[in-house]
């Protein structure tokens, strides 16, 4: 019988976070100490709760790092965490709800998450009455396959259809699908894809070989050719299906594949002429149409303007929402679709007690257990609002661009993926900053001595074939003045001393 008090170690936990230091990284001592700590193997008898704990809080903790407790962490698009978001995470955990099948009866926790998808659907300023079919992923990763899945569904069916077929992929399977339609091979047409889409199409059966790259050009690389789209969708003659993906906030750059609402009805155009799937990888991106209606982000909103004509959309909540890890969602206007592949079928005791506007979410997702993580998401929404989320993207969007206007002005290092005649415009800066050394032995080692310093951390990446470093601000932590002179004294820092 456990004895143990988990109020009483909550409080030591929030002691914790309260007192741990700012720097984006911990001391690597504390790596070291806490990988020193760990057990050689698995006790006959364990060492007790109260050690367990102590053991936790002394040496495991230190040893992390800080997304959620330091507002200058720009490496994985993570957000932090909202202490509202923490508070319903708790509940989640303490109340361990099942989630999987909608028994109004006997417990809200649906209802909520149906209510939490309906005002997340509001915040991205789409038509409710068009997104029914949704629900919450484990992230993007996940919601990229529902949205492959979907897809896949989706194009072969309508070849089915054609053929007198009235099955589907998720009956027939794959192969026997593709040969009764007559289909030879599904493709994935997209620019600078995200590795999750490629990974996605892995799953899915399609094949990671499958994801087609068609960007506009050279200079502008994340930018669909919707001229090249159009001739690989005509090759639909020899039984070539197409699902278009297009990338709402490339990871690299933070670009959008589109330029607003007159180049996605174009794209939405020929993808209804050709029978093809239209599929939007919007993990931080999408949230750009939920900034400010001024001019200040007019050009981010006309590059998010037009996704609502989009088959599918997903989106992270552990990115800009600031809710804890794990938390997706995907959002489709076909939710016929959506209950043809991920229906749970042959399962007595999982059934409703009655016909609901609600489906179970064990037969619109890939999980039949899953975590209430709409709950975080619910609270954070009904907390601050659209107004009170838009505040903390302006911060996060005025962040970015102030650094780089600094990259721009500085004579030691360069400013990445800027359009034809941007310089000194910033207008297109969402959320991520890329950029290099203009020395060439400092940029060989710039990501590892920026993070040196413990004080901001960033990621490394590629551009051009060659290293650059990459910024991704996402936290309600940010605060646009002290942020941009710390990592402007990271910067010079590092220059001065490379």
């Amino acid at each position: 019988m456990s004895t143990l008090s988990v109020s009483s170690a909550y409080t030591k936990i929030r002691a914790l976070v309260d007192n741990i230091t700012t720097d984006a990284l911990p001391p690597p001592s504390s790596i070291v100490a806490g990988v020193e700590s760990l057990p050689a193997n698995l006790t006959a008898h364990g060492i007790g709760e109260e050690a367990t704990e102590r053991h936790l809080l002394s040496d495991i903790c230190p040893g992390f790092n800080g997304p959620k407790t330091s507002p200058n962490y720009y490496g994985f698009v993570t957000g932090g965490v909202f202490p509202i978001a923490e508070v319903a995470d708790n509940i989640v955990t303490a109340f361990d709800q099942n989630v999987s099948v909608h028994l109004p009866e006997q417990s809200i926790s649906t209802i909520v998450e149906d209510k939490a998808l309906s005002m997340l659907v509001e915040l991205l300023k789409l038509d409710n009455g068009k997104w029914q079919g949704r629900t919450f992923t484990t992230g993007a990763t996940g919601a990229n396959v529902l949205g492959l899945a979907c897809g896949r569904e989706a194009v072969i069916s309508t070849r089915l259809r054609a053929a007198g077929e009235s099955q589907g992929v998720g009956e027939l399977g794959l192969l026997a699908a593709c040969a009764r339609a007559g289909v030879k091979e599904i493709q994935v047409l997209t620019t600078m894809g995200h590795s999750s889409l490629y990974k996605a199409a892995s799953v899915v059966g399609i094949g990671r070989a499958s994801v087609k790259d068609i960007p506009f050009s050279a200079r502008e690389p994340w930018k669909l050719d919707i001229a090249a789209l159009e001739r690989e969708l005509k090759r639909e003659q020899d039984g070539i299906v197409s699902i278009v993906a297009l990338s709402a906030g490339e990871v690299n750059t933070g670009r959008f594949a589109t330029t607003g609402s007159s180049s996605v009805a174009q794209i939405r155009d020929l993808c209804t002429k050709y029978g093809s799937w239209l599929h939007v990888d919007g993990a931080f991106g999408i949230f750009a149409r939920s900034l400010p209606e001024n001019a200040e982000f007019a050009a981010l909103r006309t590059a998010s303007c037009g996704l609502d004509l989009a088959d599918s959309i997903t989106g992270d909540g552990h990115k800009m929402l600031n809710v804890p890890y794990d938390c997706g969602f995907f959002l489709t206007r076909s939710d016929a679709t959506l209950s043809a592949v991920f229906q749970n079928p042959n399962a007595a005791y999982l059934a409703t007690s009655g016909p609901s506007s609600i489906p179970s979410p064990l037969n619109i997702g890939l999980e039949n257990s899953r975590r209430f993580r709409a709950l975080p998401v619910y609270a954070v929404l009904l907390a601050y609002g659209s107004a009170g989320l838009a505040e903390m993207f302006t911060r996060q969007v005025r962040l970015a661009r102030g650094i780089a206007a600094y990259v721009q002005e500085s004579a030691e290092y360069e400013l990445l993926a800027q359009g034809e005649d941007e310089k000194g415009d910033y207008g297109n800066t969402h959320i991520i900053v890329i950029f290099r050394a203009r020395d060439e032995v400092l940029n060989r080692e710039l990501v590892s001595k920026i993070n040196e310093t413990r004080e901001i951390y960033v990621s490394g990446t590629k551009w051009d074939g060659r290293p650059a470093c990459r910024v991704a601000v996402s936290t309600w932590r940010v605060e646009v003045e002290r942020d941009v002179e710390l990592v402007r004294g990271v910067l010079e820092g590092v220059s001065s001393n490379g």
